[in-house]
């Protein structure tokens, strides 16, 4: 499998990226890829999507900080994990570290495999343990303050239906 991890602090190209996974090798039956985006909010509690509205508070921007060594190590570790459980051929996986502003790219999970089946659930997989397992701190900015950002219950649930077994 053909696996490219990179966290860095400009953009990427969301194209170009994919044309890479498309041209891995004549079995790609699938791509999928996943963009995360900086919003031009922040949602201040684990609220349900009917409350989302009265919780939103606008911000400036989003930082990002990573331990550079054992973020790579982990990234590595999970990407894997998604290649133990499904058949992959590439996978791409591109974190942003620094300053952001809202509306741009934060992260992008990209799997090639033969069926968009395995595609898809690795995909989730990986986003759902990047979001639970890499060590990145975040922070936001409003008004001229930073506030620290926790991990979220509905984040650590999406990450916990992968710890059964794949069949199950």
């Amino acid at each position: 499998m053909t696996s490219r991890i990179r966290i860095q602090q400009q953009d990427f190209d969301l194209a170009e990226e994919y044309e890479l996974l498309r041209q891995t090798d004549s079995a790609v039956g699938a791509v999928v890829t996943f963009s995360g985006l900086v919003r031009d909010f922040e949602v201040e509690a684990d609220v349900g999507v009917e409350d989302v509205t009265c919780a939103k508070k606008s911000i400036d921007s989003l930082s990002l900080q990573h331990y550079p060594g054992m973020t790579e190590k982990l990234l590595e570790a999970i990407v894997e994990q998604a290649n133990t459980r499904w058949n992959l051929i590439a996978t791409t996986v591109i974190h942003r570290v620094g300053d952001l502003a809202p509306r741009e790219q934060i992260v992008l999970v990209g799997v090639a495999s033969q069926h968009r089946a395995e595609a898809f659930e690795a995909a989730q997989f990986l986003m759902d343990y990047l979001k639970t397992q890499a060590t990145f701190w975040k922070s936001i900015r409003r008004d001229n303050q930073q506030q620290w950002i926790h991990s979220k219950a509905s984040d650590k649930q999406a990450a916990e239906r992968w710890s059964r077994s794949k069949d199950e």
